[in-house]
């Protein structure tokens, strides 16, 4: 066996405290004789929510020797709240511990740059592996694999139940529901997201008529996985964007009928199609759908585009977006979107919900020729946020989940991590605060106008008078808390850390397997280095002049097995999205090292 670096891991700390545990605090000499994997995480980040399924599968094989510890890091002021992170853990089904780590320390002791971030540590309590971002639950199971039977061999490994307590069931009609449709005869179809199901509900919002699906996660004609958005198709039946499944499915109110119209049930990775045969080309965790140009729009969060499926012709195509994160407008196949959640049509325009930006864009034709341009209404990047009213290029939101057009050519915005309703007026440019002291709202349907919204954290519908005046609020403006680095002025290593797992090797049997992008904001800040390539090192030259700012770094590999005898070798990728922070300073680093796989030795 391949010798490796061996590192003490350091302790866990949070202020937060511990879930699903029993009430009972963990460290890591509690854990010796296991196998830990650690997890950064927060609850906004699809990419870890990603993880959190990739990890299931891990977890239920190896329950009597690994112990999942998940370390929520909060991205967003609301992400620090206690109770927040306690609903996350219910709402996405996390069945191990959970550190809640409200001020980063554990963040900080482990060097992580990213979300989401896993640390491997043996059982003697060294860390041996760090993967960054998705697709390397492959690679941890061979490393578990051979840490068991490393360990098995020396006596180090105790194996039997790990600490995870579930906690006790609450019984409400609706749990974490996402989204809500009014049918045709005034009843309301929600998205009870964490039960995995559809309810219909009476035009009162409160009596539950029907369930539709098992309430276990599947993809069969009676089962979805955490369905999200909903969306009244021209012939009367819904389309339900399926997250976790990767699927759209159609749901037939008269006949009770569920049908998978376009995706495989696989996870979308790059280098697949992204056009063809709906059944045929995977998806990526579509959030919200919208009916808008003949079609139906799929707000893809998990590679922050937006995708459209075609009835009549059957097939899906990517419409807008690079798969690259952030906010960037112009010709839809040019833009940057991230996380885009919440969709509304009105129009010749598609509103949209763009969360990880906590901004509010829009779609529509371009004025020449074929094709769609994308335009920002409210925010500015990935790392401001806040709630304030006013001016729209200076007005601020938090992680918004969903968008609803009104009669006047307004757009109601669900401003989820402010707990409020807001409002965006294009002909005045300003944004105004209707409500607040909900919690968190993802999404609101209009009704005899009236806006009755989706009150996920409080597992109901709510009714709102749409008021005459606006709510006055006072503003608060926040920025993403991360340590920066500090690098030196002028020339700077980039160096992306990989290494295939165990009995595999860089698959370029059809071209470099490799992928780097690099950018910044503000842009000026780099000199020299921008753009894609695909060597996992890059020399970069920082502006004169520039005192601080964000790197943002895209990596991808892939790896397949090994051996020359597997006429078919199993390929996996691996792929992660970076912002570092940065401050120019004499004596800070002229390397940086980002690990996307193992140990960065530099």
């Amino acid at each position: 066996m391949a010798s490796r670096a061996r590192v003490r891991a350091p302790e866990l700390t949070g202020k937060g405290g511990w879930l699903n545990t029993g009430n009972k605090g963990l460290t890591l000499p509690d854990l010796r004789g296991r196998i830990v994997v650690l997890d950064f995480w927060t609850f906004c980040c699809v990419n870890c929510l990603h993880v959190l399924d990739e990890l299931r599968e891990l977890e239920e094989r190896h329950r009597d020797t690994v112990v999942i510890i998940g370390v929520h890091s909060p991205k967003f002021v609301h992400e620090a709240e206690h109770q927040a992170v306690v609903d996350a853990v219910e709402r996405y089904g996390v069945e191990h511990p959970v550190l809640d780590d409200p001020e980063l320390a554990t963040w900080k002791q482990y060097a992580v740059r990213a979300w989401p971030t896993l640390v491997v540590i043996d059982p003697e309590g060294y860390v041996v592996a760090q993967h960054a971002g998705e697709g390397h639950a492959h690679a941890i199971e061979k490393l578990v694999e051979e840490l068991e039977a490393e360990h098995t061999a020396k006596g180090t490994l105790h194996r039997g139940d790990g600490p995870y307590v579930p906690p006790e069931p609450v019984a409400t009609d609706l749990r974490f529901p996402g989204k809500a449709v009014r049918l045709p005869g005034g009843s309301f179809l929600v998205s009870d997201t964490t039960r995995h199901q559809l309810v219909e509900l009476a035009a009162d919002g409160e009596q539950v008529l029907r369930r539709i699906g098992t309430g276990e996660r599947g993809l069969t004609p009676a089962s979805f996985n955490e369905p999200q958005g909903l969306a009244l198709l021209p012939d009367g039946r819904v389309a339900v964007a399926d997250t976790v499944n990767h699927a759209i499915r159609v749901y037939d109110p008269d006949s009770g009928a569920l049908e998978t119209v376009a995706g495989t049930g696989k996870q979308w990775w790059q280098g697949s199609p992204t056009s063809g045969p709906a059944r045929e080309v995977d998806l990526s965790s579509p959030w919200d759908l919208a009916w808008w140009q003949d079609r139906l729009w799929i707000a893809m969060a998990g590679v922050h585009q937006l995708w459209t499926y075609d009835p009549a012709a059957g097939t899906v195509q990517v419409a807008a977006g690079t798969t690259n994160e952030g906010l960037v407008d112009g010709p839809a196949a040019e833009a940057w979107f991230a996380q885009p959640s919440g969709l509304a049509a009105a129009g010749d325009r598609l509103w949209i919900a763009d969360s990880e930006t906590s901004a509010v864009r829009w779609v529509e034709p371009a004025g020449t020729g074929d094709g769609y341009v994308v335009r920002t209404a409210v925010g500015t990047g990935l790392f401001d946020f806040g709630h304030r009213d006013g001016a729209a290029d200076q007005a601020l939101l938090q992680h918004p989940l969903g968008v609803t057009a009104l009669p006047d050519g307004s757009v109601a915005i669900a401003d989820t991590y402010n707990h409020a309703l807001r409002r965006f007026d294009p002909a005045t440019g300003e944004v105004t605060t209707l409500a607040k002291d909900l919690r968190e709202p993802s999404g609101a349907v209009l009704v005899d106008g009236d806006l009755v919204v989706v009150e996920s954290a409080r597992h109901r519908l709510t009714r709102l008078r749409l008021p005459e005046e606006a709510i006055r609020v006072e503003s608060v403006a926040h920025r993403t808390q991360r340590a920066a680095t500090e690098v030196a002025p002028g020339a700077l290593r980039l160096e992306v850390v990989f290494q295939a797992p165990a009995s595999q090797k860089l698959d370029t049997r059809y071209g470099p397997s490799t992928r780097l992008l690099v950018s910044a904001t503000p842009p000026e800040l780099l000199a020299d280095g921008a753009g894609a390539g695909t060597d996992l090192t890059r020399d970069l030259v920082l502006a004169d002049g520039m005192s601080e700012g964000v790197l943002h770094v895209s990596a991808m590999a892939a790896s397949c097995d090994d051996d020359p005898d597997i006429e078919y070798p199993a390929c996996h990728v691996h792929q992660q999205d970076w912002g570092v922070p940065v401050t120019i300073a004499e004596g800070g680093t002229a390397r940086l090292g980002l690990v996307l796989a193992g140990l960065d030795a530099g």
